[in-house]
């Protein structure tokens, strides 16, 4: 298993966040990213659409990026492209998030060493509902 998908930092996401920004997440509902969003509000998570036409989804507000969400973020959850993702990995380091997720293909190994050093917890290349059915 990858260090990237450390079994402790997914259980801290899950369990112990609350507060979800989703980037990239859009009114699409054929869209990944809308579906997983779905789930996290369904698991009881506030979920916090971010994307550059900030649109409402699923009944929340959107901001156009990070910098904008006007409240304490606990996970930064990214639906990018790798060579693209990074970049939300700083934005989530610099807003003072709690951890990083990488959406299932989502890679970037110097992001993930650039955020975890800076102390924030990331996992990359898996999806929280793959992740909540291993608990079965």
């Amino acid at each position: 298993m990858a260090d990237w998908q450390d079994p402790e930092r997914v259980r801290f996401m899950l369990d112990d966040c609350e507060t979800w920004a989703v980037v990239g997440l859009s009114g699409d509902p054929s869209r990944t990213a809308y579906s997983i969003a779905a789930l996290l509000q369904q698991r009881g998570k506030r979920i916090v659409p971010v994307h550059p036409d900030a649109p409402t989804v699923l009944g929340e507000p959107g901001y156009p990026t990070l910098a904008d969400i006007p409240f304490p973020v606990d996970v930064v959850d990214v639906f990018r492209r790798s060579e693209a993702a990074g970049e939300f990995a700083d934005q989530a380091v610099t807003i003072g998030a709690k951890a990083v997720w990488f959406q299932l293909g989502v890679i970037d190994e110097d992001a993930f060493a650039r955020t975890t050093q800076a102390g924030v917890p990331m996992v990359m290349d898996t999806c929280p509902a793959i992740e909540w059915r291993k608990r079965r």
